[in-house]
């Protein structure tokens, strides 16, 4: 029970934090927007590399990128709240019962990877050449991030074996 327990409080820890993470970025949505702002346009890389012809300068669609990457945090939060949910409803149930339970766990954390592997490393990092700017560079806070849904993704999906129950 001790393994199922962490597993639950460690997925509602998660949904805390994507929670935090997506109401920040609502409650002070100029301060990240700014982070988008220029990442989207690449105004702070290196004068004169040849990746420019990526930058987004259209205010536009810099609100709609946030806007998605805001959607994709509130989504990865209510994938996971509905994992602990899950599994916690499952907690004392078969191992099979508990294993099917993990299923919006995987799918909360494959999302947040997604987000902050794949839209800050892959798309923000590389694509957009973050990696070159000194001020706007959020490539660690996002290892941090996508390393903690890593982390919790595969001690969740580790496999449940049956409650043993002692009775004298």
């Amino acid at each position: 029970m001790t393994v199922r327990l962490a597993k639950i409080l460690l997925t509602l820890v998660l949904a805390a934090f994507t929670f935090v993470v997506a109401y920040d970025n609502l409650v002070d949505y100029g301060s990240n927007f700014a982070f988008v702002r220029h990442v989207l346009s690449m105004d702070t890389t290196f004068p004169g590399n040849a990746l420019m012809g990526r930058a987004i300068t259209s205010p536009a669609l810099w609100h709609v990128g946030y806007g998605l990457i805001i959607a994709a945090e509130g989504a990865t939060c209510v994938l996971l709240s509905l994992g602990a949910f899950a599994l916690w409803r499952a907690r004392r149930g078969s191992g099979a019962r508990f294993d099917a339970a993990k299923r919006w766990v995987v799918a909360g954390c494959t999302l947040g990877f997604l987000v902050w592997f794949f839209g800050f490393m892959v798309v923000g990092g590389e694509w957009f050449a973050m990696w070159q700017s000194k001020v706007w560079n959020g490539q660690e806070g996002a290892f941090r991030f996508y390393m903690a849904l890593l982390g919790v993704l595969i001690f969740v999906n580790q496999r449940d074996g049956e409650l043993e129950e002692h009775r004298r």
